[in-house]
């Protein structure tokens, strides 16, 4: 009734009011769709242009969407996923290619078909989504919390947390974030100035509370606390990890070893995935 009777007494002010609420409505679903079509998207590096190369890289994108979309890394090796990769093409709405050594001369008898290219696909939402319902899964459409990642890296001496801005951290950082892209997750990380005033030592991250660790990221936004601890293994010469989480009461733990750290990480923001998306529990996940 009160905005009945502002129309008819102010119908130019009620009018403009009504047009900046739409505005609004209207950039709120646009950054959503952005950030759903981004879930659809995802990057390889393939050599050349060719088509077969092409294929390939479609089909290796397409894995990693099915699992950013549905938060369900096991789909990685699930053989289901065969069919579909080899007919990839069939998804594909957009796709686009980068030359990494844009602006460089070639060397040698180097062609273009032999230059490295970050190869972007976009694949159609319809489709991705039919595919999950066939897998018997679905698109996660909750609002995903930022995950508060918190490291040890264990090698031979080097004992440390993976801080935001510490110079021993810049390779780790880099996986972590590459990890959370390819996940479709953002992660948050202390900063060194942050981890001395809370007295927390590398040595024992990986049995503290997250309770206790929760207050040092959540200015930055972290929500969802992850605890990981790579320990290097001569013997397998890879990463012995371990990762801890908990959400809703549960506290939920998965381990592996003889991997890069790279990987490591890519498991661990995958797990974080898989746990807050409802798909289960990583430490039970054959």
């Amino acid at each position: 009734m009160a905005a009945l009777l502002e129309t008819k007494r102010n119908p130019i002010a009620a009018f403009a009011r009504g047009a900046i609420l739409l505005a609004a409505a209207l950039i709120c679903c646009s950054v959503a769709m952005a950030a759903d079509d981004s879930l659809y998207r995802a990057q390889t590096v393939v050599t050349g242009q060719g088509e077969p190369n092409r294929i390939i890289g479609f089909g290796a994108c397409l894995e990693d969407v099915l699992i950013k979309v549905s938060g369900q890394p096991m789909l990685a090796s699930d053989r289901r996923l065969a069919g579909y990769k080899s007919r990839a093409r069939a998804f594909v709405s957009s796709f686009d290619y980068h030359d990494q050594y844009a602006g460089k001369p070639h060397h040698d008898e180097q062609g273009t078909r032999d230059r490295p290219y970050d190869l972007t696909v976009a694949f159609d939402q319809n489709k991705i989504d039919g595919i999950l319902g066939e897998l018997g899964l679905k698109p996660w459409r909750a609002q995903r919390p930022a995950l508060g990642v918190f490291v040890e890296m264990l090698h031979g001496p080097k004992d440390y947390v993976v801080t935001s801005d510490g110079t021993q951290s810049d390779l780790q950082r880099d996986a972590l974030a590459a990890a959370a892209g390819k996940r479709g997750m953002r992660v948050v990380l202390p900063d060194t100035a942050a981890v001395t005033r809370a007295n927390v030592a590398a040595a024992g991250l990986l049995k503290m509370p997250p309770a206790q660790l929760s207050p040092i990221v959540a200015p930055q936004g972290g929500e969802a606390i992850l605890v990981g601890q790579l320990v290097w293994d001569d013997k397998d010469l890879g990463w012995a990890t371990q990762w801890r989480m908990g959400w809703r009461g549960k506290d939920y733990r998965w381990q592996f070893r003889g991997v890069t750290f790279d990987e490591a990480f890519r498991r661990g923001v995958g797990g974080a995935a898989q746990v807050l998306s409802g798909n289960g529990d990583p430490g039970r996940s054959k």
